[in-house]
């Protein structure tokens, strides 16, 4: 069985300056994937909890962005790191439910996604990664869109057991494939 995992797609996530690289359409493919998967499997939003940081739970910054869809079915895990596994209950509710694939969205590439998805392969999930589904903004020392150019490249190229990948595949791509599935 497949999930999606939507990894902090939260409104203070999207705040301040600069703003997330295409924010916009990464939430539009986020959406049309969500509405595919739901179809065969079901969709995790995972969502960051540190009032510290503006991301107390229930509040305005820890709410996922309204341009989000969201279904009755949908579940949540929260997380207090940059890895949805540690110390949360994913791995329980992935199991209960038989899932062996994972799809990871989210934000920010650079941390919460790059972590959760090298976490995920050593968990023994197969892992797919929409390479335009993940959303960071610019660095000190590196523009947003080269971000997301290395982590692609990286993530493609990881060394895992079993001669297993981590699969990176454009959005149009996936969504043919689940559909045809």
């Amino acid at each position: 069985m497949k999930a999606l995992l939507v990894v902090d797609m939260q409104v203070q996530c999207f705040g301040g300056f600069p703003p997330r690289r295409d924010e916009a359409g990464t939430v539009n493919r986020i959406n049309t994937l969500a509405r595919v998967v739901r179809e065969k499997g079901f969709v995790v939003f995972v969502q960051h909890t540190d009032p510290e940081e503006g991301f107390a739970h229930g509040s305005a910054g820890w709410r996922l962005l309204p341009s989000l869809e969201q279904d009755a079915r949908d579940l949540v895990v929260e997380k207090e790191g940059c890895d949805a596994f540690l110390e949360t209950n994913l791995e329980s509710v992935l199991k209960q439910r038989s899932v062996d694939e994972l799809i990871i969205v989210g934000c920010a590439t650079d941390f919460c996604v790059d972590t959760t998805v090298r976490a995920a392969t050593a968990h023994g999930y197969l892992v797919t990664v929409p390479s335009d589904a993940h959303t960071t903004r610019d660095r000190p020392h590196l523009d947003a869109a080269k971000i997301i150019e290395h982590h692609n490249f990286m993530w493609a190229d990881f060394l895992l057991p079993r001669h297993t990948k981590i699969r990176l595949v454009d959005t149009a791509t996936l969504v043919t494939e689940l559909k045809n599935a």
